[in-house]
């Protein structure tokens, strides 16, 4: 068979396929996308758990009409311009694949408006073809939406799971993002009703409020609220006492810069420093915020940006082990 060099909807396809694969991912993809556009509010609309269609608006700073276009081309961002910037990263998203990606599985309405504009732009995408911008009333920051969820792919559309699981996935990711951003407030809709709406928490007693809402009442009862640094690392957050214990590891979420992650590393500082106070087979429940000089850690690891490569692991670990234990 020849080389030959393949179109870009199907290069669009495939990088979808790294970064879609359930409606969540969707969710996921156009809110950090929201919360690197500045927004203080963000509603998720998802009809039949996010397979008939997903909505996200936000009141961010929105997008000029030539820019609307350019945004659905691969690779296009604003978030970085050089490899010192890749390797500083301090936004969400910055690979600039998520929404022509979103595109070729999907149709994709787009509109956007900036501040002080008198009337925002929307464009449609369809199999890969971009419609010309037209004026839109949307009121402010940007609207995406994303309706039938790989109806050109069938094939990966029968690895969906029912309407509940679906929704079920959605509403973890919100209450991930909730807790990773308490100045920002989030609602949830499911077809056609409020879910759950968290307004903007910035004192300390509405922080508490969200995380009740979020971890439940009983881990609130036992919190232990830590606050630690050294070595220019903090870490600051709420742990649970060893007597509030789960059988899951359900309650338990970590951020990195404000990036919820999965690391090797962290876990195993997690595991040893409850080693001694809890029994086999039970774990601790903690939301925890781990801030570090953006240029040690590598958040480019993995396509859904879930992990991260620290430059210095075992300082890492001894510090969280230490502040923990």
């Amino acid at each position: 068979m020849n080389i030959q060099l393949l179109p870009d909807h199907l290069i669009n396809q495939i990088a979808a396929g790294e970064v879609v694969d359930r409606p969540s991912s969707v969710v996921k993809e156009l809110v950090e996308n929201a919360l690197d556009a500045g927004a203080r509010s963000i509603k998720v609309q998802l009809e039949q758990g996010g397979k008939r269609a997903i909505r996200v608006s936000d009141d961010g700073q929105g997008m000029a009409k030539d820019e609307l276009a350019l945004a659905m081309q691969r690779h296009a961002t604003s978030k970085i311009t050089s490899l010192d910037d890749l390797e500083r990263v301090g936004t969400m998203g910055f690979r600039g694949e998520a929404l022509p990606s979103i595109a070729s599985i999907a149709r994709l309405d787009l509109a956007s408006i900036r501040p002080g504009d008198d009337h925002g732009w929307s464009l449609r995408v369809r199999r890969g073809e971009i419609a010309g911008a037209e004026p839109s009333a949307v009121g402010a920051g940007t609207r995406v939406s994303v309706e039938d969820l790989f109806y050109n792919v069938p094939a990966r559309r029968k690895f969906l799971r029912a309407e509940r699981t679906e929704f079920k996935h959605v509403d973890q990711l919100l209450r991930r993002f909730a807790l990773a951003r308490f100045d920002v407030g989030f609602e949830l809709e499911h077809n056609g009703k409020t879910v759950s709406a968290l307004p903007p928490a910035k004192e300390p007693r509405e922080q508490e409020r969200r995380l009740q809402r979020v971890m439940g009442k009983d881990f609130l009862d036992h919190v232990i609220r830590i606050s630690e640094e050294r070595g220019g690392l903090s870490l600051q957050g709420w742990v649970a006492e060893p007597r509030y214990n789960r059988a899951q590891a359900d309650r338990q979420f970590f951020f990195v810069n404000g990036r919820v992650v999965r690391d090797k590393v962290i876990a195993h500082a997690v595991r040893s420093a409850f080693r001694d106070v809890l029994y086999h087979g039970r774990h601790p429940a903690f939301v925890l915020y781990l801030t570090i000089p953006p240029e040690a850690v590598d958040v480019n690891v993995h396509p859904q940006k879930h992990e991260v490569r620290f430059r210095d692991a075992r300082m890492v670990h001894d510090f969280l082990f230490s502040s923990l234990h």
